[in-house]
């Protein structure tokens, strides 16, 4: 049997815990909610095209860079979360914050450069 919940099958019927408004659907809703936004960026970063140059390109790429991260590691978080619950025992997803925290860094560094140039 598979203890690593990452890779465990989430079932079909039933719900995955007692409670369904619980923290792993919260915790998915904000995660969604950060994806949004940094498309929401990302089409910000296409309207400067025209006038910056190739520069927003890197601008666009880092920022759907992340959100697809974000998009495509949604279901081990949750998967994640859900079997912390179960457990008891439940430890926070640090490298996904900081990875997120870093590219909103990152994106907010290109900005104001590209705003003083």
């Amino acid at each position: 049997m598979d203890d690593n919940p990452a890779t465990a099958p989430l079932p079909d019927d039933g719900p995955l815990h007692g409670d369904p408004g619980l923290q792993p659907e919260r915790t998915a809703l904000a995660w969604g909610r950060t994806v949004l936004t940094l498309i929401a960026a990302s089409a910000m970063c296409l309207r400067w095209l025209p006038d910056q140059g190739a520069f927003v390109l890197a601008m666009f790429g880092l920022t759907i860079a992340a959100g697809s991260g974000i998009y495509l590691t949604q279901r081990r978080r949750y998967r994640r979360s859900v079997a912390g619950i179960r457990a008891g025992r439940l430890a926070p997803d640090v490298a996904a914050v900081f990875w997120t925290a870093g590219a909103c860094v990152a994106l907010g560094a290109l900005g104001i450069w590209l705003v003083l140039s």
